[in-house]
């Protein structure tokens, strides 16, 4: 029946470990080199990652910042506009109340001088109107 043949045995046997040698120098070696040079790469990848996030979070804070105090300077700014424009509308409001006020004393003083004026008139119409009045109770 089946023999085993201890050469063709032995034969296979040195065969198979000479083929596990080859594979192992040849296939094995380089591609577990391989492996774990990408996982050295991605382990690099990720903590750049990791370090281009902090980079990231300081620019974002560092704008925010920035944007802030812009927002600080812009109230400052127009707080500063708003009171120097409210200063020169309450001058320009002296000024005008001021010349309405001098207008105002020489209207009074042209007013009495015209109801002075019309006093002296009056009173020296007042003969003539004490004769047109007698005339008229006269004719009644």
């Amino acid at each position: 029946m089946l023999d085993i043949n201890p050469i063709l045995l032995l034969a296979t046997f040195v065969v198979f470990l000479s083929l596990i040698a080859v594979l192992n120098s040849w296939l094995y070696r380089p591609l577990f080199s391989f492996m774990n040079k990408r996982d050295e790469d991605i382990k690099k990848d990720l903590n750049k990652i990791g370090s281009n996030d902090d980079e990231i979070q300081a620019l974002h804070e560092k704008a925010e910042l920035i944007v802030n105090n812009a927002k600080l300077d812009a109230a400052a700014l127009r707080e500063k506009v708003v009171a120097d424009a409210k200063e020169l509308a309450e001058s320009k409001l002296e000024a005008r109340r001021a010349e309405l006020a001098s207008e105002y004393v020489e209207f009074e003083k042209s007013l009495a001088a015209s109801r002075d004026e019309l006093t002296t008139e009056l009173t020296s119409q007042v003969p003539v109107f004490k004769q047109a009045v007698e005339a008229k109770f006269s004719q009644i």
